[in-house]
């Protein structure tokens, strides 16, 4: 209510029309080719309820929606009670630290699988520590590869936005458990445990969504038909067997079951409660004992080590390569520059397109608001590999594929940015606007003006990082160009997977340490210096 008192009426009328206008292009890109495939191709739709009679989808559905379940799971028991550790812990290097959790989001999925290939494969430090235990040593590829996959990059995701939650916690609030001495259980039950009541379903169901959306780790981890998701059984009905109809019914399919699982999760919480940059310290006045604090130290060393080994296996086997001689491999440059310049376009478009909708939020309630959410989201509904193979099918019918690839790939990878652009705009929006509303709208500060004095100085930062984020996940994104990848279009990621399926193991590990370091320095260059200082109206 706050955010729609604070903006005039013809600037809130002006942010309806950019968030419906952004909307539009988003729902429009993601949709529009699964409405059109029946008319323009005459492909016969395949029922999904149909294709459920094949033993081998049924299992396929299982399986996505188990591994799903089971890595949110396991996310989740993992991921509170790191959050809650490193709220209650106090240390040099505790910033350090937090910026270490926000890389396995930046950084490129292929590349983190290779480390994770690289520490717990077969040849890998796990392995080895193992059969000197005399201890045998699963495999990594099925399923429980994809679990620790999808541990890796999604447990910092749920401790970074519970730790969001925390750190609006009232200042008086942690003066009063101090001042009544409270123990440990007493803190997290009254003070704790209600900002994981808020927090933990929007990040639950986030989680739920990229692992059943997961479609790089699986391509790489699966291991089998045994292990196969929905996304590559796509990615397989149209790259091996060309078999539109059913790739179109499979990406139907794929998109009612995540919807099933996208609109209850709306109604758990708020995305506002928990931010998705860096959360402040709160400063807490408990006393915690010599056993809690131990365990806390602990926990926090076990998930430092965990998340630091696939990095420095990346480091480290990527150092062994011929880094020179790869820069200086005509594909690699020709790959460095292509993926740079869809990376900057894709950057750009989907911060256009998250700004509009954040703009918009600020300045709607009710069900707009909950339709510009669905549209920020909706790339989660419907991913990327779902939109690509729409485009791809639907273009057909109007000829050679590969002259319409670029800006497919542009456009798949602008929406893939917006939700966690969304994300990082719209809770700095919603404090500015709570924070200075009422007297820029007292001022009769209104329109670009507004936006000069009051939105721009509390953007610049978080647009700064929300496009270096976006260019990283652009970077390493593989899920529209491997369906749209050719001899004309090969990006880093595409190079990458070529040489991990080449066997060439060496040229894949340098280029994995240089896409991780150009997608790693972005988010550094943001942070320190693009971002600029905020400055008060």
């Amino acid at each position: 209510m706050a955010a729609i008192e604070t903006v005039s009426g013809a600037d809130a009328a002006l942010r309806r029309r950019m968030g419906v206008a952004a909307a539009g292009l988003v729902l429009g890109f993601c949709l529009l080719p699964l409405a059109l495939l029946p008319v323009l191709t005459g492909i016969p739709m395949a029922s999904p309820v149909a294709l459920l009679a094949d033993p081998y989808l049924r299992g396929v559905v299982g399986f996505t929606l188990w591994q799903a379940f089971l890595s949110t799971l396991l996310a989740v028991a993992l991921g509170v009670p790191l959050a809650l550790a490193l709220d209650r812990l106090r240390f040099p290097g505790r910033g350090l630290l937090l910026r270490l959790f926000f890389l396995p989001q930046a950084l490129p999925v292929l590349v983190g699988a290779l480390g994770i290939v690289t520490v717990f494969g077969r040849n890998g430090v796990v392995a080895e520590a193992l059969v000197l235990a005399g201890l045998p040593h699963p495999s990594i590829y099925g399923l429980p590869g994809i679990l620790v996959a999808h541990v890796f990059f999604n447990m910092p995701l749920v401790a970074r936005l519970v730790l969001g939650g925390l750190s609006g916690v009232p200042a008086e609030s942690w003066k009063l458990a101090g001042q009544m001495s409270l123990s440990r259980w007493a803190t997290f039950r009254i003070v704790e445990l209600p900002v994981l009541r808020r927090t933990l379903g929007p990040a639950a169901g986030l989680v739920f969504m990229l692992c059943a959306t997961s479609f790089t780790l699986v391509l790489v981890l699966g291991g089998g038909p045994g292990a196969t998701t929905l996304e590559v059984a796509i990615y397989q009905s149209l790259r091996y067997d060309f078999d539109p109809a059913r790739a179109v019914a499979l990406s139907v399919l794929q998109v009612g079951l995540v919807a099933l699982i996208l609109l209850p999760s709306l109604g758990w919480g708020s995305a506002d409660d928990a931010g998705f940059g860096l959360a402040r310290a709160s400063r807490r006045f408990d006393r915690p004992s010599r056993a809690g604090r131990l365990f806390d130290i602990g926990l926090t060393a076990c998930a430092v080590a965990f998340l630091l080994a696939p990095l420095l296996a990346i480091l480290w086997s990527g150092l062994r390569a011929d880094l020179g001689r790869i820069v200086l491999d005509p594909a690699f440059q020709d790959a460095a520059v292509r993926s740079l310049s869809i990376a900057l376009l894709a950057s750009a478009l989907g911060l256009f397109l998250s700004t509009g909708l954040a703009l918009a939020a600020s300045a709607t309630r009710g069900g707009g608001r909950l339709f510009l959410a669905l549209s920020g989201s909706l790339v989660l509904v419907v991913p990327p590999i779902v939109v690509g193979a729409g485009w791809f099918l639907t273009l057909r019918a109007f000829g050679d594929v590969a002259r319409f690839a670029p800006a497919i790939v542009v456009a798949g990878n602008a929406i893939l940015v917006v939700p966690y652009a969304t994300r990082i705009l719209s809770p700095e929006l919603a404090a500015v606007s709570r924070r200075h509303g009422r007297l820029a709208r007292g001022l009769g500060l209104s329109g670009f003006a507004r936006l000069r004095h009051v939105e721009w100085p509390a953007l610049r930062r978080p647009l700064a990082l929300a496009g270096a984020f976006g260019m990283a996940v652009s970077l390493g994104d593989l899920g529209v160009v491997a369906l749209f990848g050719n001899s004309d279009l090969v990006t880093l990621p595409y190079l990458l997977l070529q040489r991990m399926g080449s066997y060439r193991s060496t040229d894949a590990e340098g280029i994995a340490l240089l896409l991780a370091l150009l997608c790693l320095g972005l988010i550094l260059l943001a942070e320190r210096g693009l971002g600029g200082r905020r400055t008060p109206i």
